[in-house]
């Protein structure tokens, strides 16, 4: 049976769809080596490297809001359906899977629109806008069947794998603190609000706002890409809703973390339109059981806006961290384990010198896009699928939200609230346009 057609015959004869996923992904395809009829939302910036990484298969629809950047992309998949509204895209009912690349305000409306209309979605960073986005992504793909797979490319190197292993085979006992950093800042946004211009006829205005508070047209909001919008709580959520869902993807997974008992977070003083350009955020953790690496309560540290002692964790290392630009240090009962994307180190070094690896016990990676599109026609799990990487960005967003409220949160996960501070949820969850409800 074609996976649409099970789903509809699931939904009217009452099948607990949520319990066969396998089942439904593996219908997804009538072969393994069958083409997964593609839908590219966001055809350009992020969404070509995307498109890139799904060109093994057939690209069936392209949709912008640029429509100089979709008839340039239109040009090498000329058959391809070109839609300039997500929306509309949703109807395709030829349609298996889409890319969602579009900015960040837009990653969960148009994820849970495909997970709702029983498609397969690979969505790039940070999976959502908000907390409350975050918990709905999960739940919906709890409950969809789909092969989900967040844009964190990073976590298919070899490199996190082998920090994973170090952390759990104990390599530096049990782990008490992780701390992140990223040396990138954010340059101020101007005027909150930028004078009117005439809209270009080859921009779709309406469509590129989506959920965002009504506004009128200018190039300021958008043009120079993510190191642009992303500066504006309105589409982004700094360096931290960014760069914060590759790097602290590393503890997530090593440390085994869902979610965190509290949250407080320092910077300069709050804007209420504009990102910080440094910022320190603290999350508690409860202890795990399973492994005796992870059973100490934990603490994870973010910080972000250059090289000074401010932006760095105050521990002696030995090393000399201002020369890493980004960086994850582990700190644990028998050692500290340092690391980015493509090296680490083991520290003291001396300590460790004659100190033997374990050996290697979780695969190498297909590749990180072919991941998703195997798992769309096998059934076969993904490392960063919705459940896993909603997780994640709903703890680093909760930073966002402390940061804006100046308050310690008290963290009640199960409802979304925290429960010393209620003015927080207005930044928990936001509002939407109408049209664009979530």
């Amino acid at each position: 049976m074609k996976r649409r057609t099970f789903l509809k015959t699931a939904s009217t004869t009452g099948l607990a769809v949520a319990a066969t996923p396998n089942l439904l992904l593996g219908t997804a395809k009538e072969s393994p080596n069958e083409k997964l009829n593609m839908g590219i939302i966001g055809s350009g910036g992020r969404g070509s490297a995307n498109l890139r990484g799904v060109s093994s298969e057939n690209i069936v629809a392209l949709c912008d809001v640029n429509v100089q950047t979709l008839e340039a992309v239109h040009k090498k998949y000329p058959k391809a359906k070109k839609y300039t509204d997500w929306r509309k895209m949703m109807d395709d009912k030829s349609i298996d899977a889409v890319t969602v690349s579009t900015a960040d305000h837009c990653h969960a409306p148009a994820s849970v629109a495909a997970m709702r209309a029983g498609k397969h979605v690979y969505c790039e960073k940070p999976l959502a806008h908000s907390v409350h986005e975050a918990r709905v992504m999960r739940e919906t793909f709890a409950k969809s069947g789909v092969a989900t797979q967040m844009g964190t490319q990073i976590h298919a190197n070899d490199n996190y794998r082998r920090v994973v292993e170090l952390v759990q085979s104990g390599a530096i006992g049990a782990v008490r603190e992780a701390h992140v950093w990223c040396s990138r800042t954010i340059n101020p946004i101007g005027a909150a609000e930028l004078e009117r211009q005439s809209p270009p006829d080859w921009f779709r205005w309406d469509e590129w706002l989506g959920p965002a508070p009504d506004r009128y047209y200018n190039q300021g909001y958008w043009k120079g890409g993510n190191l642009n919008w992303n500066r504006r709580w309105d589409f982004g959520n700094g360096v931290l809703g960014d760069m914060g869902s590759h790097l602290i993807d590393l503890p997530w997974w090593a440390l085994e973390l869902h979610t965190p008992l509290t949250c407080e977070a320092i910077g300069p003083k709050a804007d209420p339109h504009a990102c910080p350009p440094w910022m320190k955020v603290t999350w508690e953790h409860a202890a795990r059981r399973g492994k005796p690496a992870l059973e100490a309560p934990v603490k994870v540290v973010w910080y972000h806006g250059g090289r000074s002692k401010r932006d760095r964790p105050e521990i002696e290392t030995g090393v000399d961290l201002s020369k890493w630009f980004n960086g994850i240090l582990f700190v644990g009962d028998k050692g500290m384990l340092l690391a980015d994307y493509g090296k680490r180190v083991l520290l003291p070094k001396d300590k460790f010198a004659d100190f033997k690896a374990p050996k290697p016990w979780i695969a190498k990676s297909i590749g990180h896009h072919q991941e998703w599109i195997h798992a769309a026609k096998t059934g076969a799990p993904t490392l960063c699928n919705f459940e896993y990487s909603g997780s994640l960005i709903e703890h680093n967003l909760l930073g966002s939200v402390a940061y804006r409220v100046g308050k310690k949160l008290q963290w009640d996960s199960k409802n979304l609230k925290a429960t010393n501070a209620p003015e927080a949820s207005k930044y928990i969850r936001r509002e939407y346009r109408k049209g664009w409800s979530i």
